[in-house]
């Protein structure tokens, strides 16, 4: 059995046992060479941003519900299908083999003849395709709410984009030099580089849509800056780069953890409740949690697993940050409002219900701007 589609599709069980399929693999990985470590995320992202393609395909090929097929015997199908139709280097008889071995050795082995039936018709001749949701592999109630508020035009661009592998960025703060190694390509935010080739090395990670919410702040040495939902830390950093004195927050132990590392004041604590501050802020950037539906092409088990009643139970969270971190505020104070989310519910829908008018909005939408989707209102005190 190949190492990569072993730990493919042990990701994508726990993926669909509620597991986030970057973390697993990030772990998962580690005893990998590089190429199997890639072919393994290919494979999963690849399933997971085409899954309803593929679940058509596999009732297309077989003429049998996928509701009455084993959750194993469906996840090593979707693997084989995936590698037949969407990768031009792996060989159709490996693809086949793998995915029937996989079959038997999760103890399927009734299930083997008919695995290895369905992937040996599996060509790469034209489908018409039943709808849109399966067209685009997205849920129909998402499509029918960007149609809304975005448009179809837009609303296709960006389901598109959730299907592509995402753009990589890093951050190289003014006055730091990239390594001859590395590639990259300047973007209209300062600091912001779009990598092209090589390897970030020592420099962070951090999506352009991510990027550019710290500038919105108008930050300045001296200032008092709370980041109240700080983790993993990439906004923090960024803004310690304008010399700014810095607390961090989060509500999860581990991910504080994280934050220990930046050279801010870190503080565990639960924003939801009133926030122990004695002295008040002159900058606030609250990166709410969030549905995330802005990072569908880097998340894609989130518009599989999301339902519209979730998004009220965020919209409440969200709400009640908001209100605290407002009165950490100074007088002459601003406040960013940030997700990385495209639901008005998440979003405008957030900041209308505490009666606040922004003084600026910024909206980032997937396909039509580079990167991950997010939205951010600039806010000032009252």
């Amino acid at each position: 059995m190949s190492p990569a589609r072993l730990l493919a599709f042990d990701t994508l069980r726990k993926v669909g046992r509620g597991g986030y399929a970057s973390d697993l693999l990030a772990s998962g990985a580690l005893p990998l060479d590089p190429r199997d470590a890639g072919l393994a995320s290919e494979i999963v992202f690849g399933v997971l941003r085409y899954q309803a393609q593929l679940d058509f395909l596999i009732e297309h090929y077989s003429g049998r519900p996928i509701r009455k097929l084993d959750f194993e015997v469906l996840l090593a199908l979707r693997m084989g299908i995936y590698q037949l139709r969407y990768l031009d280097r792996i060989p159709p008889h490996a693809a086949v083999s793998q995915s029937v071995d996989l079959v038997k050795s999760m103890g399927f082995r009734s299930a083997v003849g008919f695995a290895n039936a369905v992937l040996r018709k599996v060509g790469r001749e034209a489908v018409a395709w039943p709808n849109r949701a399966v067209e685009l592999s997205h849920p129909e109630w998402l499509l029918e709410r960007w149609e809304r508020e975005f448009g179809r035009e837009a609303t296709t661009l960006l389901a598109r984009a959730n299907l592509r592998a995402p753009e990589t960025y890093i951050r190289i703060p003014p006055g730091s030099v990239t390594a001859p190694e590395i590639s990259v390509e300047p973007t209209e935010i300062s600091g912001c580089y779009r990598l092209i080739a090589g390897e970030a090395d020592t420099f962070r990670i951090q999506d352009i849509g991510s990027q550019s919410v710290v500038p919105l702040l108008d930050l300045g040495p001296g200032q008092r800056f709370l980041d109240l939902c700080a983790a993993p830390g990439n906004k923090t950093a960024q803004a310690l780069e304008s010399g700014v004195r810095a607390v961090a927050c989060d509500f999860h132990a581990k991910r504080v953890e994280m934050l220990k590392r930046l050279g801010a004041d870190v503080v565990h604590l639960d924003g939801t409740r009133p926030l122990p501050f004695g002295r008040r802020f002159d900058r606030v950037l609250l990166d709410a949690p969030c549905s995330g539906t802005g990072t569908l092409a880097r998340n894609p088990e989130i518009k599989w697993r999301l339902q519209p009643s979730d998004l009220q139970d965020l919209h409440d969270r969200q709400v009640m940050l908001l209100r605290n971190a407002l009165e950490t505020l100074t007088p002459e104070g601003l406040l960013v409002y940030s997700t990385c989310s495209l639901e008005r519910e998440e979003n405008d829908g957030v900041v209308e219900a505490l009666g606040l008018v922004p003084a600026h909005v910024m909206r980032r939408i997937p396909g039509v701007h580079a990167g991950d989707g997010f939205f951010a209102a600039v806010i000032r005190s009252r």
